[in-house]
């Protein structure tokens, strides 16, 4: 049993802790496994009324991601064959936290991105706090907001989820909440309290994260959403451009940054996360966005963005990725077709 996650039992609360602070909690494959097979035995205990996942005290993550060193490793040595069996596993746990029958409570009070993302939007309660940033950055590193981030992103509104998957944009607590990524937002402060009182009243979990709740600070991002919902209308990704640099020409500075944005990450990723939200909204069942999300992941993992991008980004801090391709008019359709179409037979991702 890993220590990067404590699981144990406290009165009718399953409790999830992620403690691995120097890496700002970020999920391995060992961490996965651990979770899943919590939730999976407090599943048939009747005495587990409600599960809490949360992180060790003092440091600044809820969750920073998945194992991307372990994943670029992946890449470079092994052919994606153990990055694969990551993303199969890792998927496995977002799927059962979604279908899970007991409440989940995630405490997102710190750094939630990606995979952290992963573990805490199946939850049905999301608490966000004044220490929340929320973002799905992959496309910087030639990846894709996966964990099922196809499936929320494209079900907020105001083409919300289409921005934060280009942009790798970082949302405060607040902006979580308005954008509804969050079901709650509560002082840092008051969270020990209302732990304890969930495993008083795991019954009244949405009234006692209701009651705390002064006035949260204004949602910085709710005064771009008309741009947001105007320039990110489509989901071909030249036009999203042309509307920046139509906008950007006009002395919009705003657009001038989304522009200059979407300019570093990677073409590749943006065309995938614009075709990947854009499927995901068409789905009845999150398994089958599972099922998808791996099939995009299965072929990403090995195609020369991801290796390239995280070398810029993390490795060497450079910053400078050379993509292939190197612009948008580049990624034809009939490579997307390619990411997206089906597994061999036997290779497809399954639910536990």
């Amino acid at each position: 049993m890993t220590q990067d996650v404590l699981t144990r039992i406290e009165g009718p609360i399953g409790r999830i802790t992620l403690n691995r602070p120097k890496a700002l909690h970020a999920l391995t494959l060992e961490m996965c496994h651990a979770m899943s097979a919590a939730l999976t035995e407090w599943a048939s205990n009747d005495d587990v009324r409600a599960i809490i996942i949360d992180h060790a005290e003092g440091s600044r993550g809820f969750c920073a991601g998945g194992d991307i060193a372990f994943l670029r490793n992946s890449a470079l040595n092994d052919g994606g064959v153990s990055g694969r069996k990551f993303f199969h596993d890792e998927y496995q746990l977002n799927h059962q936290m979604f279908a899970y029958e007991k409440p989940i409570v995630a405490f997102m009070d710190g750094v939630t991105m990606g995979g952290g993302v992963g573990i805490s939007q199946p939850a049905k309660f999301r608490v966000a706090t004044e220490n929340t940033r929320f973002a799905m950055p992959e496309t910087g590193i030639g990846l894709f907001p996966d964990v099922g981030g196809g499936w929320f992103l494209s079900r907020l509104g105001g083409r919300l989820g289409q921005f934060l998957a280009l942009t790798g944009a970082r949302l405060k607590g607040e902006e979580c909440l308005w954008a509804g990524l969050a079901t709650h937002y509560v002082p840092s402060e008051m969270i020990e309290d209302l732990k304890a009182r969930i495993a008083e009243k795991p019954d009244r979990i949405a009234g006692i994260l209701s009651e705390p709740v002064g006035t949260p600070p204004p949602a910085r991002l709710e005064e771009n959403a008309l741009k947001i919902a105007k320039h990110f209308a489509s989901d071909t990704l030249e036009d999203i451009l042309a509307s920046l640099e139509a906008a950007a020409a006009d002395g919009d500075e705003w657009a001038q940054k989304e522009r200059d944005t979407l300019g570093t990450k990677s073409p590749q990723t943006l065309k995938v996360a614009l075709r990947q939200l854009a499927t995901s909204a068409t789905l009845t069942d999150f398994a089958d966005n599972m099922r998808m999300e791996y099939r995009i992941g299965s072929r990403v993992l090995t195609r020369p963005d991801f290796a390239e991008g995280v070398r810029a980004v993390i490795v060497d801090k450079t910053h400078d990725p050379k993509w292939d391709p190197l612009t948008p008019e580049g990624v034809s359709e009939e490579l997307l077709d390619q990411i997206f179409a089906p597994l061999p037979e036997g290779e497809e991702w399954t639910p536990l």
